[in-house]
């Protein structure tokens, strides 16, 4: 009967032990994993208007997003929020601010990217969808965060699947919105004629390409009323 106790003694202490250590552990890099994830974004942001190509060092990815990024909030009819800053909205719960950042050099606005989120086919992804200075051309769309199945749908963070987006066009000829669809199959077989809406398909991953469609049109949509308003002044 002791020895059993003894046995139970120890198996509590030790168990005890290690679930001190993991908390203690969570706890300790709870600070060093959110500035990662927060270097992780920068560099997305940074990828799809083009200044980030990999390998510079965190320094230097901070200096490009803070000389050359600019950060603002819109609300959904089109206007900038003053006073409000990005830190400031909660995605979760401010469901009528967006999230907005143009790459600016030169007093010149060159490029604007947008958050993307959707929902594929086993999780939810996340990435940033960047359009050309003409809001119409696609300058790139990267993802930092989903659980697609490897080799399946876990081929939207391959860079082949991301640059295939690149100078595509998200108007129709009159200018309505019309966005950029992942078809199934090569896309130059089934849509011939106009090639610059449409992208490859992941084999073996339908759903998680139609994810990354209706993704695409939700953003889209939703940015469209400040988008719209560019483009007059400009015409």
């Amino acid at each position: 009967m002791r020895e059993n106790l003894r046995v139970i003694g120890f198996a509590v202490v030790i168990c005890l032990a290690c679930s001190i250590l993991v908390s203690s552990a969570a706890i300790g890099l709870r600070d060093r994993q959110e500035a990662n994830l927060q270097l992780d974004i920068r560099k997305n942001i940074l990828k799809s208007v083009g200044l980030y190509e990999g390998g510079q060092a965190v320094e230097e990815v901070n200096r490009i997003f803070d000389e050359e990024i600019v950060a603002l909030v819109i609300d959904r009819a089109g206007n900038v929020v003053e006073g409000k800053t990005p830190d400031d909205v909660d995605p979760a719960v401010d469901t009528d601010s967006l999230i907005l950042f143009e790459h600016v050099k030169n007093g010149e606005v060159m490029a604007y990217t947008v958050p993307t989120v959707g929902r594929g086919l086993w999780s939810t992804l996340y990435g940033y969808f960047a359009l050309e200075s003409d809001l119409n051309t696609v300058k790139g769309l990267t993802f930092y965060k989903h659980g697609e199945t490897p080799g399946l749908g876990g081929e939207i963070s391959k860079a082949w699947f991301q640059e295939s987006f690149v100078g595509k066009k998200v108007l129709d000829a009159s200018g309505g919105l019309r966005s950029v669809t992942v078809v199934k199959g090569i896309a130059a077989d089934r849509h011939p004629k106009d090639l610059e809406h449409y992208v490859d398909g992941i084999s073996g991953a339908t759903i998680t390409a139609d994810g990354v469609t209706k993704m695409l049109v939700k953003t889209l949509d939703d940015y469209e009323p400040y988008f719209g308003k560019i483009r007059e002044s400009a015409s």
